[in-house]
């Protein structure tokens, strides 16, 4: 429990794997949730091992089976998720939330909501956390008539409390929604914001490209109402609006700088293509602490941008040297490194490195998706899609769309290729199916 509470599942489960005795409950709970926080390799094994020999012994402990719940949606085990979830008699509110939950992190909100929708047929009342994990699924959604119709839901007892208003302004400043109007109304209807309130807000600005309108809220706010996250977002809001000499001035202001928020300024100043500076960054914080995968992540998509295969190259090796664990991290940042190849035009060297990838990790990349409403109706895309029946209007349309940019004097960009152009094909067609641009066609038309 002690390795797992400070952040050490490795050690947990080669603790778990030494004991000579046979577990009790309480460490089979502790072993789920090491194995979750790990969910690679190894973490997956000793899980599904646990549960193949001992699921019988669980059968009357519904906290058991709730830890070995979360654990298989961590694994991205829906399929066996779903199958324990049934076999769980007495289904409790937590129950509910760690299946709502899974799914939102498996990217599949629409089965939250409809997990939350047999909850409440089950006559289990909603709590705080599950409407804020369903206003969550409702963000990733993005149908707006289907946040107002969550928000109309929620207990007037509940609107105010902390998580609620602040997942409401995530819900409709940070998702897929888009209504920062939407999300300063609810900020203001607030008597006294805290630390939470507070946050969101310079969070939703920050992502909607409102840079200054993030610092000023944050140089507004009393010092005893910011905290890491205040810092992280605000600084996330200089990054993505290029507000290089207001991140510098607050990074400087911050007297303990955790991983975070130097991974944060690392990325502001990796948007702006200034390595050295960012190297220089990353260089002070590893004289007294470990060394952070987000820090090198954050570089590397600054290499990518800027084409720079060489500086791409060393920090991906970097990568695999300081954290040959981290198999996910690892395929990411094996993919910008692909893509730096490809818009180079080197495609052999990327073809090298798609192969090398799937032997190092077994798998493929999973494909991105893109939702949207258009007359109630949720539509899904993906990249290249022509499943919809509405298909040749919708390409038509991005053709029209298109042809319009080309008068305007748009040129496609050539280098976000990641592979080489067919015979049947040309860069604009490949560059305007992708799933976002679908989307935005079907609403067009």
């Amino acid at each position: 429990l002690g390795y797992v509470e400070n952040n050490m599942p490795e050690k947990a489960l080669n603790l778990f794997e030494r004991m000579p005795l046979n577990p009790n409950d309480i460490i089979y709970i502790v072993t789920f949730n090491a194995c979750s926080k790990l969910a690679n390799g190894r973490a997956i094994e000793i899980g599904n091992k646990i549960l193949n020999q001992s699921l019988k012994q669980f059968k009357n402990n519904y906290i058991v089976l709730n830890s070995a719940l979360h654990m298989l949606m961590r694994f991205n085990d829906i399929q066996r998720a779903e199958h324990l979830f049934e076999l769980i008699e007495k289904k409790d509110i937590f129950t509910y939330g760690i299946m709502m939950n899974g799914y939102n992190i498996n990217d599949e909100p629409i089965q939250s909501v409809k997990i939350f929708e047999r909850m409440k047929k089950d006559n289990i009342i909603p709590d705080e956390i599950a409407y804020t994990i369903l206003i969550s699924a409702c963000s990733q959604i993005g149908m707006s008539s289907m946040c107002q119709l969550i928000i109309d839901q929620i207990p007037l007892y509940l609107k105010n409390k902390p998580y609620i208003y602040s997942s409401l302004i995530d819900m409709w400043a940070s998702g897929k929604v888009g209504s920062i109007k939407n999300a300063e109304q609810i900020f203001q209807s607030i008597s006294n914001p805290d630390v939470i309130a507070n946050t969101a807000m310079i969070n939703a600005y920050g992502l909607n490209g409102m840079g200054l309108e993030a610092v000023q809220l944050y140089r507004q706010i009393p010092r005893n109402l910011l905290n890491d996250v205040s810092h992280v977002c605000v600084l996330n809001a200089c990054s993505h609006s290029g507000l290089l000499d207001h991140a510098r001035s607050i990074f400087n202001e911050i007297i303990v700088k955790t991983e975070k928020i130097t991974a944060i300024m690392i990325d502001c100043l990796s948007r702006l293509f200034l390595f050295d500076e960012a190297q220089k960054v990353l260089d002070d914080y590893e004289k007294l602490n470990s060394p952070s995968l987000s820090m090198y992540m954050a570089m590397l998509s600054g290499a990518r941008n800027s084409r720079d295969s060489v500086l791409s190259q060393r920090l991906y090796n970097r990568m695999k040297s300081l954290f040959s664990n981290k198999k996910d991290d690892l395929i990411a940042a094996s993919i910008l490194l692909c893509n730096t190849y490809s818009s180079l035009g080197q495609f052999e060297q990327a073809t090298h490195i798609r192969s090398t990838r799937i032997k190092e990790f077994g798998k493929n990349v999973k494909v991105g998706l893109t939702w949207t409403e258009a007359n109630g109706e949720l539509v899904q895309f993906k990249a290249h899609d022509r499943s919809h029946r509405q298909s040749q209007e919708i390409y038509a349309e991005l053709d029209r769309m298109s042809a319009e940019l080309i008068e305007y004097g748009h040129k496609y960009d050539s280098s976000w290729i990641t592979r080489p152009v067919k015979e049947d094909e040309s860069v604009e067609s490949i560059l305007c199916s992708h799933s976002e641009k679908l989307a935005i066609a079907f609403n067009f038309i």
